[in-house]
């Protein structure tokens, strides 16, 4: 199980990267980042250092607190190096079957012994990731969200040779950072995203028949489920594109209900990512701000 020494190592410094090392440093845990991009290392200590900041700021986190979490993360190019002897590994490179398998096969051999080797993929097997390392049992998905410092759950993914070991173990990581974890069977979308992508889709669909306009659709939702955020609201900023492959994906194992909707692949098709292009089913100005009143209308495209 967790002890208070434990060292994790977080892969790759891309935006779940960053929240997921931060997570670890602000619980208490020794924790290195690695990748082998020093700008992309620079970016995300920046961007963890701008999080701790912020809490102090707002006074939900003491000025001592802060400081020690920035000093219990340390940056790391050198994956073998950062890896020796840690309990923990969280892989979040990216969705290719072939680099995961590399980091893992390349960790594995220096790990502490019985430690959890853990991947954030959302969309592929998790039993074919663990194929790549001598004990597959100790392989689990640890699917975080983002942003992570504000979301609370954790997705714990079976894959076929998961232990009960590595499950407890994992459950308890999670605990000690405040997440909280379910139980998933690797099967595509796991519960979430399955669920997010239809909602997201349907919304979608509602917006081309004309149903209602996009901002009482997103309203809808927010304001009569209690979801912090409108379906395609979050679409703009999980990114249209990424909706699209995902909706592809379980169109093609799950059926004609993920059927993606026309209005998707035309705003994919002209480019309105969302927040990240400046123009998805809102308008966003140059600092990621929605632009009032600029909710798509299906005639637009």
């Amino acid at each position: 199980m967790i002890v208070k020494d434990s060292r994790v190592v977080v892969v790759g410094a891309g935006l779940m990267g960053t929240g997921i090392a931060h997570a670890f440093a602000s619980s208490g845990f020794a924790t290195t980042l690695v990748d082998s991009n020093a700008e992309a290392l620079a970016r995300a200590q920046a961007s963890i250092h701008a999080i701790l900041e912020g809490g102090v700021k707002l006074g939900k986190l003491a000025p001592e607190l802060a400081d020690a979490a920035k000093a219990r993360l340390s940056l790391c190019e050198d994956l073998t190096g950062a890896a020796e002897g840690a309990r923990l590994l969280v892989e979040t490179v990216s969705e290719n079957l072939a680099v995961k398998k590399a980091v893992l096969t390349e960790a594995a051999t220096v790990l502490a012994p019985g430690a959890i080797i853990a991947t954030n993929t959302s969309a592929l097997s998790v039993t074919e990731i663990a194929a790549s390392v001598p004990a597959p049992e100790r392989v689990i998905g640890m699917h975080f969200f983002n942003p992570v410092h504000k979301m609370k759950l954790v997705e714990l993914v079976l894959g076929i040779a998961t232990d009960a070991a590595t499950v407890a173990t994992s459950r308890a990581w999670c605990e000690a950072i405040g997440k909280t974890s379910i139980l998933v069977n690797e099967s595509p979308g796991l519960t979430t995203s399955r669920m997010s992508a239809m909602l997201g889709n349907e919304a979608m669909w509602m917006l081309q028949e004309g149903t209602a306009s996009a901002e009482d659709i997103d309203t809808a939702l927010r304001m009569g489920f209690n979801h912090p955020m409108g379906p395609l609201e979050l679409g703009d900023l999980t990114g249209w594109d990424t909706r699209l492959s995902v909706l592809r994906y379980l169109h093609s194992t799950l059926g004609e209900k993920f059927r993606p909707c026309p209005l998707i692949i035309k705003m994919v098709a002209a480019g309105r990512y969302g927040r990240k292009s400046g123009h998805g089913v809102y308008q966003y100005d140059e600092a990621g701000q929605r632009v009032p009143h600029s909710g798509l209308k299906a005639s637009a495209l």
